[in-house]
């Protein structure tokens, strides 16, 4: 049996009216047909789950994208229109979830969103807005277009040298796409920024010194993951971790990504 990769999911209204619970089709491919893993959509909220139930329940977790922002008093700041929506019910199941797979060494992979609830949850902040930054450029999605156009790589990405990116991708630049506003402003405790787009913003971390596999990158990977030279290694090497801890060996994935 494959072990269960809990997939966060985010609210939606469907046709502006009945509330639902979803996930991009593209994160449970990437998940059963790269990490060969078994997705499962979690609800992302407290009344529905519990973060206990949940590390039993799943082997490892990945922290997707969405449209909603962590909100600013997550990590001490006041709300502000540029900070944008906000989904405080995920807030309160991925902020601790995360610190508890740390704690523990269980995997998980964050994305996009989930990057930055990683930094978050570590004790890091956000700029609302990292196109109004000086000397920043766009990070947003191109506003029209096809899907294969929005997801189009676009940007460089360098990994510091020897460091786990570079050791897990074997190169020290890569190409990515890019679909975000915000951005990590300072670095939470334990958090490595280990790739940095051309501007300077912040595009892999992983926690130091974890006893798991606990990475996360500002773009996209879940886009064409079979076939991204950049995005299949990230996702094999996760399902690894996700096998071995499910095994009940976290330590002999933890070797090979550290």
């Amino acid at each position: 049996m494959r072990p269960i990769v809990g997939i966060i999911s985010n609210s939606y209204l469907v046709n502006d009216e009945y509330p639902a619970h979803a996930g991009g089709t593209m994160n449970s491919e990437a998940v059963a047909c790269v990490s060969g893993c078994l997705p499962l959509l979690i609800p992302a909220d407290p009344r529905f789950v519990s973060i206990d139930e949940l590390l039993q329940t799943c082997d490892g977790f990945l922290l997707t994208g969405g449209r909603p922002n962590v909100h600013p008093e997550e990590y001490g700041e006041a709300e502000t229109s540029a900070h944008g929506d906000f989904d405080r019910a995920r807030d309160s199941i991925t902020l601790p979830l995360v610190r508890a797979c740390v704690a523990r060494g269980q995997p998980f992979f964050a994305i996009c969103r989930g990057f930055q609830e990683l930094n978050v949850a570590m004790g890091g902040t956000l700029h609302p807005e990292i196109r109004d930054l000086p000397g920043r450029n766009n990070h947003r999605m191109p506003p029209d277009g096809t899907l294969e156009e929005k997801f189009a790589l676009r940007h460089r990405v360098t990994l510091t040298e020897g460091g786990l990116f570079n050791r897990l991708l074997g190169q020290t630049e890569i190409i990515t796409n890019t679909l975000h506003g915000q951005g990590i402003k300072t670095a939470g405790e334990r958090i490595v920024i280990d790739g940095q787009a051309c501007d300077g913003t912040p595009e892999a971390i992983y926690v130091e010194g974890a006893k798991g596999f606990a990475l996360g990158v500002q773009w996209h990977p879940e886009w064409n993951a079979a076939n991204d030279p950049v995005s299949r290694p990230l996702f094999a090497a996760f399902g690894e971790a996700v096998r071995q801890w499910a095994a009940g060996k976290p330590a002999e994935a933890a070797k090979k990504i550290a």
